[in-house]
This record gives structure tokens, sequence and C-alpha cells, in this order.
């Protein structure tokens, strides 16, 4: 079997909004063999640029688009080609949207394998677990009553863990207490509550605040609450509060998340469309285990993200949770079959072989650029 094609698939809403929400443009990785197989991945990144990586031909050594490097080459040894995209790419890429785009080419792979071996992604690892507890994943609305009535949206679904984040939290004291005494009141004691800050604060700021937010709503983890580069506040914030610092979805490779628990971050979270693809994510996991950390998967993305997600931690050594995201983007709810749902707090494994998905065509010639 040889991949017969690599192609890019650039989706993206009309108006784009000015929100930290990624599921208004995606971009897919198409890989296509001459048997016929199809799998799929998504970059999570600067979906043009992305684009441009996967599609840009032949050039000198070392400059190569990612679908040149890998047309001829066996799409059953993803470990071969992550080593073949990385040395075609060394002269421009080793870190940012090349390492992204290689994510997605290394998730379609993972795909083709699963469906060559009729087994689906996690089974052909060792599926250690049948179902993950997964908390849901919203941006703040403005308001204490509104924060208030979608926690109780969520909590009525089944979900036992909720997260709020960006939006306007973190900008005013008084306003994040409120919001979060509405979202407290009701979801009540026994559902985790996470905030994801923005990386809205300097690490002097984050230390006075941070604190009482753990304390006062017993916060199972403060996610990114400094600037992604400022390591050593991350280590002073670690060591003063009583919970869990997460951090980690916007790096890429084993020695930035080494330094991130090294530092004394609790909980890293590799974005499976950015961190190197499954094959890379699957040993992040590894490696925060063997470690007393958590690796809890960043996945605000399409259902491609988030399904490459459930098959990653269902194999992992640990799964402490899935993110499962909630937004009204067309590319979040209707791009992809055959998303697992969520039922009592937990979202099941994914059914059939590789990834198990499939692409709505008509999504994709309603939103595709070209």
């Amino acid at each position: 079997m040889k991949i017969a094609a690599i192609e890019a698939l650039h989706l993206r809403l009309p108006n784009i909004e000015q929100k930290a929400d990624g599921t208004q443009e995606v971009l897919i990785a198409r890989v296509t063999t001459d048997s016929g197989l199809v799998g799929h991945g998504e970059a999570v990144s600067c979906s043009t640029v992305a684009r441009a990586i996967i599609e840009a031909p032949r050039a000198a050594p070392f400059r190569h688009g990612l679908g040149a490097a890998l047309v001829g080459r066996d799409p059953l040894d993803p470990a071969w080609c992550g080593r073949e995209m990385a040395e075609a790419t060394r002269w421009y890429g080793r870190r940012g949207c090349v390492v992204h785009a290689i994510a997605a080419v290394d998730t379609a792979l993972w795909d083709i394998v699963g469906q060559e071996q009729s087994k689906s992604c996690h089974a052909v690892w060792g599926t250690q677990r049948q179902g993950i507890r997964a908390y849901a994943s919203v941006l703040f609305p403005d308001t204490p009553h509104d924060a208030g009535a979608l926690a109780e949206s969520l909590v009525a679904r089944g979900f036992t863990a909720v997260k709020f984040g960006w939006g306007r939290f973190g900008r005013n004291a008084t306003h994040d207490r409120a919001v979060l005494r509405a979202i407290r009141a009701a979801i009540g004691d026994k559902v985790e509550l996470m905030v994801d800050a923005g990386r809205v604060w300097t690490a002097d700021e984050a230390l006075r605040r941070a604190p009482a937010l753990f304390d006062e709503f017993a916060l199972c983890w403060l996610e990114e609450p400094l600037n992604e580069d400022d390591l050593d506040g991350y280590k002073r914030l670690a060591a003063a509060v009583s919970g869990r610092i997460a951090t980690g979805e916007t790096e890429e490779n084993f020695v930035q998340f080494d330094d991130l628990m090294d530092r004394g971050v609790a909980v890293i979270q590799p974005d499976v469309g950015r961190a190197g693809g499954l094959s890379v994510c699957r040993r992040l996991s590894e490696r925060a285990a063997a470690r007393g950390r958590w690796c809890v998967p960043h996945c605000f993305g399409s259902g491609v993200n988030l399904v490459s997600s459930i098959h990653w931690a269902a194999a992992a050594p640990e799964a402490p949770f899935i993110e499962y995201p909630f937004t009204a983007s067309p590319l979040r709810n209707d791009l992809v079959d055959g998303i697992p749902p969520m039922k009592d707090g937990f979202v099941t494994l994914p059914a059939g072989t590789g990834l198990g998905i499939r692409l709505n065509p008509e999504i994709i010639d309603r939103f595709r650029v070209t």
C-alpha cells in the first residue's frame, strides 16, 4: 500500500468573530491510499499557513511540502513518515505551523493503520478503559445570570465536570467572583469546576488572586493563568496554590512539556492537532503518568480533533478527563459523523475502524476555502 495523495481541506465560516473559538476555521488533512483507504487528521493552527505546508511542492533539500514528501510512501508506518516529514521541513520547520501540519498528517496515518487492521485506533494501541470522564468546555458568558444558566444546563445534560474560560474573566476581580459564585451555585458541590483564565495575568497578579479562587470555589484546576512563555511565573504560582495549575495547549514537543512539569505544572494539556499528532501525544501521556501528573487532551476544534483525542485517552496509562467542547459552529457540530456521545458524565469509545468517523461532504462543500 502507498500514499496516493495528501489533501488539505481548509474550512472557514463566513464571519470570524474575535473570540477564543477555534471551531470557526479548521484545517483537515486527508490522506488517500492507492488501495482506497482514506484517513483524516486536524491541524489546530493558522489554517491558511498549515494548508500551504501540506500543499507546497518539492523544492531544495529540507524545504518540501508534506504531500510532496510522502506521496508514494508506506502509510502503515507513521513513525517512519514522521521522521521523513521532519527531515523534509527542517530548513523552515521544527516548530510552529510545520509541527501542527505534521500532527494532522500523523493522525490521518493512524486512522489508516486502524482501518487496515480492522480495529479502532485505541484497540491498535491497547484499550485501557471503556469510557472517559468528560468535562463540558464552554466560554464564559458576560453576566453571572447567563453563566449560572449555562452551568445549570450542562449539569442537566449529565456532566459531572465543567470548565469555563476566556471571555471577560480575569480583568475585574469583583466580576470574576460574581460569575464563579453563580456557576458554583448552579452546579453544587459535587460537580468539578475548572477555570481557563486565558493567559490574562502577570505572575504577581496571579499570585495575589489565584489562591483565593482555589479556596473559595474549590477549583479542580486553574488553566493558563499566565503567558505561555512565563515559565518562572508558572513555577512560582504552582508552588503557591493549593490546587492544580494546568497549561500546555500551545506547546509542541517533549522538551517543552518536560519543562512545564519540572516547574510544578500538575496538568499538561497537549493538543493532538498541535503537538505532533497521535504519535507524540500518546508518549506525552506516558511521560506525565510516570511523573504523577495528569495529561488531559486539549481539544477545542472540530469533531476530528475530539475523536482523535478520545482514541488517545482510551489507550493512555491514565485518563482523568477528556475535554468536550460546546460551540454553535457547524464545523464543530455538523462536519463529522461518528462523534461519541456523552452519557452520565462519560464519553463512550468510538465505534468502527481507525478513527471511526466520516466527514459530511455537504459541510465541506459549503465552507471549503478553494
